[in-house]
């Protein structure tokens, strides 16, 4: 017998739903909930933190009355333990989340810390070599600061802020700036340099060392699930349907 599901005055079978997915471009967030879902299964929470989960999730959605409360469960077609599961949901990840990747942090962090450093520099540039030159001495004689050469000659939107960026991540410039950034001590200015068609004169202003702190420590953790489920969701194989879908109508 096939499974059957009706929407409305549309009945769906069971084998066209993974080509309904396709169609609206929803099965690769499919895929990513099944491996999150198989990922929590295993997870529990207690009693009282479900009941928390679900009074926030009341607070987020606006959901102060009973009325309320049940206009949602009909509108989204959930009954109030579907609720209760999906408010719960976002508690189970977390827990496997600190479960999977909890001792793995500190070293990933050190993987990474050359690119979660936070610089503050300032940049000019300019398509003529002699007017870069010219300025760099400007600068560095003390005959004119930065901000007042960035903001008359730069010829990027840097000249907007006197060529002031940042706070940025030193891996957010492009890579022949964040070279000269990395081996910087703030105040060190560089003599113009070629970079494509642009002469550019480059000075660290403020250097701010990544720190393995609670909101890092966090921000980390997510990457790791991230690409987790990514690397997980791309091994699942779904076979595409031996009856396509007719074309929607005109």
């Amino acid at each position: 017998m096939v499974d059957l599901f009706q929407v409305g005055n549309r009945v769906i079978a069971a084998q066209e739903i993974p080509g309904l997915l396709r169609r609206y471009q929803m099965m690769p967030q499919f895929l990513r909930e099944l491996v999150i879902d198989e990922a929590i299964a295993d997870c529990e929470c207690t009693e009282e933190e479900a009941q928390t989960a679900v009074v926030q999730f009341y607070q987020q959605h606006q959901l102060t009355t009973p009325e309320a409360i049940d206009n949602w469960l009909k509108s989204q077609g959930m009954t109030p333990d579907d609720l209760k599961q999906l408010a719960v949901r976002p508690v189970l990840i977390e827990k496997f989340k600190e479960a999977k990747w909890a001792a793995k942090v500190k070293s990933y962090f050190m993987e990474r810390k050359s690119q979660l450093d936070f610089v503050v520099y300032s940049l000019l540039r300019t398509k003529d070599e002699g007017l870069a030159q010219e300025l760099y001495y400007r600068i560095l004689e003390g005959e004119q600061t930065f901000a007042d050469c960035a903001s008359q000659y730069s010829q990027g939107p840097e000249a907007r802020t006197g060529g002031r960026l940042g706070p940025v991540s030193i891996a957010q410039p492009h890579p022949a700036i964040g070279k000269l950034l990395s081996v910087s001590q703030p105040g060190q200015l560089w003599a113009p340099r070629q970079l494509a068609e642009w002469f550019i004169i480059v000075r660290l202003e403020e250097f701010h060392p990544a720190q393995l702190d609670g909101p890092m420590r966090q921000r980390l953790i997510d990457e790791l699930f991230q690409r987790w489920i990514q690397e997980e969701a791309q091994k699942i194989s779904i076979p595409h349907s031996q009856n396509p879908l007719p074309a929607a109508s005109a």
